[in-house]
């Protein structure tokens, strides 16, 4: 049998948007674990010159091109798995309750089978559904549009989404020339992480305390808080530009290494084709203007491309957090911290509205609109 030829172009389909008038699913917590081991990027190029005596490598090359200073290092022996717990540890601190269903969601994972979903649960020790859902870099939104349906559809009340990004086993530290280390450069600004968020319905016990606290008449007065809309659009004629190319049908037993190989230049086209309009297109079905935004979290792989879709959003670079510079790029774990650390700033608060902007290679976009 010949393997399926392609469609005869690219598809330019967006997902509709999913609005909410009252929502049914809110953020109940948000945490993150940051490894406190960190690799600075001038650490990072002393190795590379050490272990590659031929190699032309500028000084600061990797903070000028991309600001990234540092970037965080899982313990020593911690699984991505092990990321995820200590992250859903403080996100069950946050939020105390039972949790009917556990998603991992990330670019790494323990293994390929089982599904680390099933790790991560045992570790917590649960006794509940597991899923793992994979999108790069937008894994961890694309939970959140998993849990927010089926908490919709009635069928789970307190969703666990959780992340673990691990992709300092795949940073290439021999290099066989210049071109190599372009293609292996994307690997030498990513952190090590876990994330974890509480998804749940806004008729959950919590909320039912909170409400009868505040009072019904001063409940009627407010917004209605939860996720209040999402769409996601792909462009997947691109996704050769970025691999880990390993473990799978292609490469099952990872000849010549399991490591980043990317076309950075491609793949920043690839964005620029797709653009962010997805962003103004869904800020307008739900008549939100951008002005009317307390925050946007945007995935960061860079500090120039961040600014630059700063600008294209049309926000207030003060209603953001960079986090590439101090972090590095965390993956699905992106979104997550901004959120950590702008409530921990003052930049957001229970009411606020957000908005979560996620990219990632393949390659994909997604927007999601929650009033916190």
């Amino acid at each position: 049998m010949s393997a399926p030829t392609p469609m005869s172009g690219p598809t330019r389909v967006t997902a509709p948007i999913r609005t909410a008038t009252t929502p049914h699913a809110r953020l109940a917590a948000v945490a993150t674990f940051l490894p406190p081991e960190t690799r600075s990027s001038g650490e990072t190029e002393r190795r590379l010159r050490d272990g590659n005596p031929g190699l032309p490598l500028a000084t600061g090359l990797i903070r000028r091109i991309t600001g990234v200073e540092q970037v965080h290092l899982r313990p020593d022996g911690w699984q991505t798995s092990d990321l995820a717990v200590a992250a859903a540890h403080r996100a069950l601190e946050q939020s105390p309750g039972p949790i009917d269903l556990l998603l991992f969601a990330s670019a790494s994972q323990d293994l390929i089978e089982p599904a680390t979903s099933h790790i991560v649960s045992a570790k917590l020790g649960l006794d509940c559904p597991v899923m793992d859902i994979k999108n790069a870099c937008n894994s961890v939104i694309n939970a959140l549009q998993v849990a927010d349906a089926l908490i919709g559809a009635g069928q789970h009340r307190r969703v666990l989404v959780v992340s673990g990004e691990q992709p300092s086993h795949a940073v290439r530290w021999t290099l066989d020339g210049q071109d190599q280390f372009l293609r292996s450069f994307a690997g030498y600004t990513m952190s090590d992480a876990g994330a974890a968020v509480i998804v749940e319905a806004t008729g959950a016990a919590a909320r039912a305390d909170e409400e009868a606290a505040r009072g019904a008449a001063a409940h009627e007065q407010q917004e209605p808080r939860g996720i209040l809309g999402s769409r996601f659009a792909a462009r997947s004629e691109h996704w050769a530009v970025g691999t880990l190319p390993t473990g799978g049908s292609i490469n099952p037993h990872a000849e010549g290494g399991s490591y980043f190989d990317m076309d950075g230049a491609a793949l920043q086209r690839a964005f620029l084709e797709v653009g962010v309009g997805l962003v103004g297109e869904t800020l307008a079905e739900l008549g939100i203007d951008p002005a009317d935004l307390d925050f946007v979290a945007i995935h960061q792989v860079a500090a120039p491309y961040h600014h630059s879709i700063v600008e294209a959003i049309g926000v207030d670079p003060a209603r953001t957090v960079l986090t590439v510079a101090e972090h590095g790029n965390l993956a699905s774990v992106s979104l997550p911290l901004q959120l950590e650390l702008a409530r921990e700033r003052g930049l957001v608060h229970d009411g606020s509205l957000v908005a979560l902007v996620g990219l990632a290679g393949g390659i994909s976009l997604g927007v999601m609109v929650v009033r916190l």
